[in-house]
């Protein structure tokens, strides 16, 4: 399971996928898809696209990774989890051919997906990429749409250390004849992107990401702005083939992201006084955009409630955040968590004002009791610190 393991769950073929797919008669075959990959912002603009759909009156599935607190959150349908039922059984059903073909969790888990949603009849699926994109065992779908939202390093030991690398396999999405939409670029990036649009065929769109936007979004972080604009661009190329969404639709879409998805963790508010608020923003571009938020807020003491995984750069990380801040470390709770050693050590170096913690409870208790109302306290650094929290 790469949530604990990391690199060693990664596999890099699409072999098994493909076996357990036809095991079960192929169900991704039966519904339409949107394919959403992307280094940051591919999760919530999965979230608004599903929301949007939903507000147009179509049944929608949600496939999404990591989970934050239940396994069935990786699988929604019009925002409501799959069944724990549904969940053993398919286990059941299948335990011989997924023991004999030594399925990992990722892969077990795409095809559950897919199966419900089969099984469902939803009208379109929006799938959101694993890791990387042309070796994440969802690229077996053939969508009406792919979507890249941006590129940055992030789990450089699966797909490489440079941007260059890392867009290549996202780009790996791109399928013959079918839309591409990007949602950021570089010169770099979009010399990858062209040259796999022309050798696909595909029709490529770039956002334009300095238009303004009369559409908002109940999600709070500034940095959702981008996401909104490639979240409306791909719906403009997809209203042809699904009449229904209207201007209407994609307005309560944006609005009520959290009430039809059930999306947790993006600049969420934990409490008003003192503000706490986390994020899950985990590698140096996301934390650079949620960084200039938390600086924007009015306070009288800051108060970083920090934990991360150990394949992350969290030199280069923490040198992101206000020297000045009360630091509270901790080690999230999973196997491929950064122990708080390591970090004091990172943390002594930088001179920063920290003390350790045994637990991310512990360390979001302590910063409470140490805060004012005046006072913010952010959470964050990992998916599964957040994870911890809300």
């Amino acid at each position: 399971m790469y949530q604990k393991q990391g690199k060693s769950a990664f596999k890099k073929d699409l072999i098994n996928i493909l076996k357990l797919t036809e095991h079960l008669n192929n169900p991704q075959q039966r519904f339409k898809t949107i394919h959403v990959g992307g280094t940051n912002g591919k999760g919530s603009t999965s979230h608004m696209l599903a929301s949007i759909f939903q507000e147009a009156g179509y049944k929608v599935g949600l496939y999404t990774s990591p989970h934050l607190k239940d396994f069935r959150e990786r699988i929604k349908v019009n925002g409501v989890m799959i069944r724990k039922n549904c969940v053993i059984n398919f286990i059941k059903r299948n335990k011989t051919f997924l023991a004999a073909n030594q399925l990992s969790f990722f892969e077990m888990t795409v095809g559950l997906a897919f199966e419900h949603f089969a099984k469902q009849h939803v009208d379109i699926a929006i799938i959101e990429v694993g890791l990387g994109g042309r070796l994440d065992s969802t690229n077996i779908i053939l969508p009406e749409l792919s979507i890249i939202t941006n590129i940055s390093k992030d789990h450089t030991q699966m797909l490489g250390n440079t941007i260059a690398k890392i867009a290549f396999e996202k780009a790996g999405i791109i399928k013959a004849n079918t839309p591409v939409v990007i949602g950021e670029f570089t010169p770099e990036t979009k010399t990858i992107f062209q040259e796999k649009a022309l050798k696909t065929t595909s029709p490529i769109y770039y956002v334009n990401q300095q238009q303004e936007n009369t559409f908002t979004t109940d999600l709070l972080g500034d940095y959702q702005q981008k996401n909104i604009n490639t979240t409306v661009q791909a719906i403009t190329i997809l209203k042809n083939k699904f009449s229904k969404i209207t201007n209407t639709s994609i307005q309560k879409g944006l609005q009520n992201v959290v009430k039809n998805t059930g999306l947790k963790g993006r600049w969420q508010i934990l409490n008003k006084e003192p503000l706490t608020i986390c994020d899950t923003a985990h590698n140096e571009a996301g934390l650079k955009l949620v960084i200039e938020q938390l600086k924007k807020q009015q306070y009288n003491n800051l108060h970083l409630v920090l934990g991360f995984v150990n394949d992350k750069n969290v030199t280069v990380i923490l040198k992101l955040f206000p020297q000045d801040a009360f630091y509270y470390f901790a080690k999230p709770a999973i196997p491929r968590g950064m122990d708080t050693e390591k970090l004091a050590k990172l943390g002594e170096k930088q001179h920063l004002n920290y003390k350790v913690f045994s637990s991310v409870s512990k360390a979001l208790l302590a910063a409470t009791k140490k805060a004012t109302k005046n006072d913010v306290i952010f959470i964050g650094g990992s998916t599964f610190v957040v994870a911890e929290v809300v």
